[in-house]
């Protein structure tokens, strides 16, 4: 384009008078330098320097990306319940494998790695988020003002029927009835507070294992999916 500009830029200087002093000469090249810029947006022509859209198909490299999917509700659940073990030692300065000795019979299992059918692995996992949701009074008892508390009450309801959508048979996930979580809570009972404290952080700590545990679970019940894999647990609102 700048080329195509020279003979005019040629006819310019030449129409100076011959005895033209320096500084009109210089005036005059820098009025010619201008006219050039400017030709290319006065005559409608394109800029070279000018953005253009991506050919079809072709995106940025922002664009590219996978959207970041939304964290799902295990996951956010997870997020709490995690900050457990600092909570723990700076209230008591042991180690949370300490409240191994505070594990209940009535806690929860997780589904075990290997010979166990998909849909009885998700009925443990939304039963045991049931029972845990009962247990976790005995901690409300204890502290009332726990964030996981809140947090479950938040989160676990999603959680559970999300799980339920990927049953076969749904209806055999119970929620307990009010004598059994009174049995529930009864077992858990201690005239001792260092007791009742120490069987509260357990609750606490294996309600977080058990998390851990189910999203490795689903996981794993995705995994043939790809890469959607994830994305489906979020889909989902696990």
């Amino acid at each position: 384009m700048f080329p195509a500009c020279l003979p005019l830029f040629h006819s310019f200087i030449h129409a100076l008078p011959l005895r033209a002093d320096l500084r009109l000469l210089s005036a005059a090249v820098l009025a010619a330098l201008m006219l050039l810029l400017l030709l290319p947006s006065a005559s409608g022509a394109p800029v070279e320097d000018e953005l253009v859209d991506n050919p079809a198909g072709d995106t940025s490299g922002e664009e590219g990306e996978e959207v970041e999917e939304e964290l799902s509700d295990l996951q956010k659940l997870l997020q709490f319940t995690q900050r457990h073990e600092k909570e723990f030692k700076d209230e008591f300065h042991f180690d949370v494998i300490f409240l191994e000795h505070y594990k209940s019979p009535s806690f929860p299992s997780r589904c075990p790695s290997s010979n166990f059918s998909k849909e009885a692995c998700l009925q443990r996992l939304a039963q045991g988020l049931l029972t845990f949701t009962v247990l976790l009074k005995n901690v409300e008892t204890e502290y009332p003002d726990s964030p996981i508390i809140a947090a479950v009450r938040l989160y676990s309801g999603a959680i559970v029927t999300a799980i339920k959508e990927k049953m076969k048979h749904r209806e055999r996930v119970l929620a307990l009835t009010s004598t059994q979580e009174e049995q529930l809570l009864k077992g858990l009972i201690n005239p001792d507070t260092f007791q009742r404290k120490m069987m509260a952080h357990s609750i606490l700590h294996h309600f977080h294992t058990f998390l851990v545990d189910a999203k490795t679970s689903l996981n794993k019940m995705e995994k043939p999916r790809g890469r959607l894999a994830n994305r489906g647990l979020a889909t989902i609102s696990i």
